[in-house]
């Protein structure tokens, strides 16, 4: 049976992240899950610009104003809903989304046979 990547409870709207490890094409690679007003959102833990992971601290990807995810090394931002980035060295990228959903009080990946590992 299939486990959560999180409990619901555990991402509060513009807080801290929950990174894990999913499978992407044969190869395992670091992801991560944040709230945006209201809804959940994840992406590979991969700067558009150079594929530096965004938290320079774990789980924290939203910039001072909790409304852009940022780069700490780039000073990137994107749009949480989208994955654009609207700023920085990768103005028109986007970071690589992961499809997930949120029932029964967790967040699921969509796709129950893609594989993932929690990293608490």
């Amino acid at each position: 049976m299939a486990e959560p990547i999180c409990r619901g409870a555990d991402l509060v709207d513009g807080g801290l992240g929950v990174r894990f490890d999913v499978e992407l094409g044969g190869a395992t690679r670091p992801a991560f899950v944040v709230r945006h007003d209201g809804k959940v959102y994840a992406y590979e833990n991969a700067c558009a610009h150079v594929p530096v992971q965004l938290d320079y601290r774990d789980g924290e990807f939203f910039d001072l104003s909790r409304r852009y995810l940022v780069c700490a090394t780039h000073g990137a931002y994107y749009a949480p809903e989208t994955g654009l980035c609207l700023g920085g060295p990768c103005p028109g990228r986007r970071l690589a989304a992961i499809d997930v959903v949120e029932h029964d009080g967790a967040v699921w990946l969509q796709d129950p046979k893609t594989n993932f590992k929690p990293l608490n």
